[in-house]
């Protein structure tokens, strides 16, 4: 974990972005006061594709479409 004070991240903000989209930890700090971490936003890897969870549903309850007690006035 690296700590840098306020002015010292302001000046270097850039390389302590890349820094942190490394992997590395990044504290800012005031009066040697941990303030913040600097981390990056985790984005999914890949686009997500409609049907690419196919097949993978193990199990299904056997009531699973049935309306639940009470809503029967909601059905078209």
């Amino acid at each position: 974990m690296q700590q840098f004070n306020i002015a010292e991240a302001k000046a270097h903000l850039s390389e302590l972005v890349q820094k942190a989209m490394m992997g590395e930890e990044i504290v800012i700090a005031r009066d040697n006061k941990p303030l913040a971490m600097l981390v990056p936003i985790k984005r999914a890897q890949q686009k997500r594709k409609p049907g690419s969870g196919k097949g993978q549903i193990l199990f299904m309850a056997e009531n699973f479409d049935a309306i639940p007690e009470g809503f029967e006035d909601y059905t078209g």
